[in-house]
């Protein structure tokens, strides 16, 4: 059994964690329900996301099970207030010491650095962060790549870039074949990106 943990706070991205969310919960199915994906905040209470979403965690920091995989998501909030949170950064660094895996998404990578897990690592991060979180110093970004791994640290570039990462991790926990049963599921395809061209209609 994996228990994923995936903090939100005012301000994260939607989909940097709401992808993974997704990629965890399905693979969470197809094996028979046995692993749990929870959302953790510092506070109870609905938290608002960066584009309006309000979203109940299920646990706060004082309440969540062991985590066997933490993962912090971007946005305003990971950029402007939570790195300078010291209950924030302390539970995660905290957690991530106890955790197999620990993952960011887009400017997570920013709490990551702050609290530590990020520190002398080389990480990924959203394209027009990667000059701002490099010149914090102890980081080597790397700019050509959709997510790094580098030891147990899985961080990936802006937001949709999650759910790559994301689904690395699930074939790393429980098989390549899994991880792409997982994709099917979803219908995640997204070589060509986007194309301009007028939809099929039937």
């Amino acid at each position: 059994m994996t228990t994923y943990g995936l903090l939100i706070f005012d301000g994260a991205e939607e989909l940097d964690f709401v992808g993974p969310w997704e990629v965890f919960t399905a693979s969470s199915m197809l094996r028979d329900g046995v692993d749990t994906a929870v959302l953790i905040s510092e506070r109870p209470g609905p938290v608002r996301c960066s584009k309006g979403m309000r979203v109940l965690p299920d646990h706060t920091f004082g309440d969540h099970p062991p985590l066997d995989v933490l993962l912090v998501p971007g946005g305003p909030g990971a950029r402007e207030t939570e790195p300078y949170n010291p209950v924030v950064t302390g539970w995660v660094a905290k957690n991530a010491e106890q955790a197999a895996w620990v993952s960011s998404v887009c400017t997570g990578a920013v709490i990551m650095h702050a609290a530590g897990p990020a520190r002398g690592r080389r990480v990924a991060t959203h394209w027009s962060y990667e000059d701002t979180l490099e010149a914090r110093g102890d980081v080597t970004v790397v700019r050509d790549a959709r997510y790094v791994v580098d030891g147990n640290l899985i961080t990936s570039q802006g937001v949709s870039a999650g759910i790559d990462s994301a689904l690395w991790l699930v074939g790393r926990l429980h098989g390549v074949e899994h991880a792409r049963a997982v994709r099917r599921y979803l219908q995640y395809d997204p070589a060509p990106p986007y194309l301009a061209d007028e939809p099929i209609v039937g």
